[in-house]
């Protein structure tokens, strides 16, 4: 589907949106900038994660890594420690990636069209288009979820937007409506709207600049749009971690690919099918240890991802004999840690806070 929106209708809607956005839009560090470094810094943190909490990120990246050039010298586990606590950890993983691919590809300046953005590792349509326009003045939109929300009900598009399909359906229109001399202020004043007056439930109508152009409004259909009908399935996990300790130090592990929080540290785990302390104390029993003691078990740590929900405990363990810590360090590969040292370490988040909980920092 196709809308053919003439200029002349449409004209001035862009221009009152812009003008609201001009008077009225938040002022965020990363649009003091057309920098592409800092709007491609700030695009990435942003997705999945609120503006109040990507913020301090933000800066903090900005003051570590002043450029490109450092942010693609930096070891990726300071990169995944700095990012620690703002999940999807693939997103700075790609974000290395995407930093030295630039430096070896495009001698270390960001490629200004949209049809090189895309191609960098990490950056999709809506990333690719934020850039290429606000840095670049391209005519091009971005297309993020606020922007499905905005267009879905200025036009009255019930199309699903969980379908790849429908996403032409919005570019095409955003291509349409796009003012080439201002067009990235038109996408930011897009993705303004939608985050702080098209709301997706109860959508602040009456304060919206443009409610007078609005398909959805006209029709009270405002509550039913966008259209999304893909369900996310989401599965159970019963993890069960094992915190070895002799005197100071811990055992410790670096998370392999192809499972969650790639490249993050944890301790020694074991999964089941549900919770149950019979496994832990089949671990135990298959040990040679000459003395060791549970200190004791925690309560369940909850932790939610997209399609996961976690069931976590840990079992503090002493293990007192040193050759048997360091057997078993050695013969499952383990690391040995300071437990003070944990602290510099990138880890997921219920690891933080059990950390927190248990050894707090003095």
């Amino acid at each position: 589907m196709k809308l053919k929106i003439k200029e002349k209708e449409w004209l001035p809607m862009t221009q009152e949106l812009l003008n609201w956005y001009k008077l009225n839009h938040r002022e965020l560090p990363w649009r003091s900038s057309k920098e592409a470094y800092k709007v491609w810094l700030s695009e990435i943190i942003l997705q999945q994660t609120r503006v109040a909490q990507g913020m301090s990120y933000y800066l903090r990246f900005c003051q570590n890594y002043a450029t490109l050039a450092d942010f693609a010298k930096a070891p990726l586990d300071d990169i995944l420690k700095l990012w620690q606590g703002l999940g999807y950890y693939s997103r700075a993983r790609n974000m290395h990636k995407c930093a030295n691919q630039i430096i070896s590809e495009f001698d270390g300046a960001f490629p200004q069209s949209y049809s090189e953005l895309i191609k960098l590792i990490g950056i999709g349509k809506y990333t690719a288009g934020a850039i290429a326009s606000i840095c670049f003045d391209e005519a091009v939109p971005a297309i993020d979820g606020n922007a499905f929300r905005v267009y879905s009900r200025l036009f009255h598009i019930s199309e699903d937007i969980s379908k790849a399909s429908t996403f032409k359906t919005f570019f095409e229109l955003g291509q349409e409506i796009i003012p080439n001399d201002q067009s990235g202020d038109f996408n930011q004043a897009i993705m303004e709207l939608g985050a702080t007056i098209c709301l997706p439930k109860n959508p602040k109508c009456e304060d919206c600049p443009i409610q007078h152009y609005c398909v959805a409004r006209a029709k009270k259909a405002q509550q039913a749009l966008p259209v999304k009908s893909k369900k996310v399935k989401v599965s159970q996990r019963y993890f069960n971690y094992l915190v070895l300790i002799h005197d100071s130090q811990v055992l410790i592990r670096q998370r392999g690919p192809k499972d969650i929080w790639q490249g993050l540290y944890d301790f020694p785990l074991i999964e089941t099918k549900n919770h149950t302390k019979n496994r832990i104390f089949e671990f135990l029993n298959e040990q040679k240890w000459k003395d060791f003691e549970v200190l004791h078990r925690t309560e369940e740590y909850k932790h939610i991802l997209t399609h996961q929900r976690l069931h976590i405990y840990f079992d503090v363990i002493e293990v007192r004999n040193w050759q048997d810590f360091k057997v078993f360090c050695q013969d499952n590969e383990l690391e040995r840690h300071e437990i003070s040292e944990l602290e510099t370490l990138a880890v997921p988040k219920p690891i933080e806070r059990f950390l927190q909980d248990e050894f707090p920092i003095q």
